[in-house]
């Protein structure tokens, strides 16, 4: 979950600094890389074996997913303000989690890089 939790801070890093959800959707850098990162955070939870969703229930690792779903699917159709919320409310409680996985070593080999396999 490193990847995850790389991705989420760098997240909170493009966003810093803005005061509404129109100006961080304007500024196209920062809007599309942290899309990007969502994508990059929902590849990983999908890779979460059943064990480790069960043990992080208080994480909507279906809404995350779906998330990811959504950005992939229908980039056009992204609403700024509910990426805002997101950022706001929901990404603190999930670094909490993820850091707690991490530091707990929950799912070191669910995390095996795509460039591993082409080596």
């Amino acid at each position: 979950m490193k990847s995850a939790l790389n991705a989420l801070n760098k997240i909170i890093n493009y966003f810093s600094g803005y005061d509404n959800a129109d100006g961080f959707y304007h500024n196209q850098r920062d809007f599309n890389a942290s899309m990007m990162n969502f994508i990059v955070i929902g590849e990983m939870v999908s890779r979460l074996s059943d064990g480790t969703v069960d043990k992080y229930k208080n994480v909507d690792w279906y809404k995350i997913r779906g998330f990811r779903n959504i950005i992939a699917h229908n980039y056009f159709g992204i609403d700024a303000e509910e990426v805002w919320d997101i950022i706001q409310n929901h990404l603190p409680e999930l670094q909490i989690e993820l850091q707690k996985m991490i530091t707990s070593k929950e799912c070191v080999s669910e995390e095996s890089s795509e460039l591993d396999r082409w080596r």
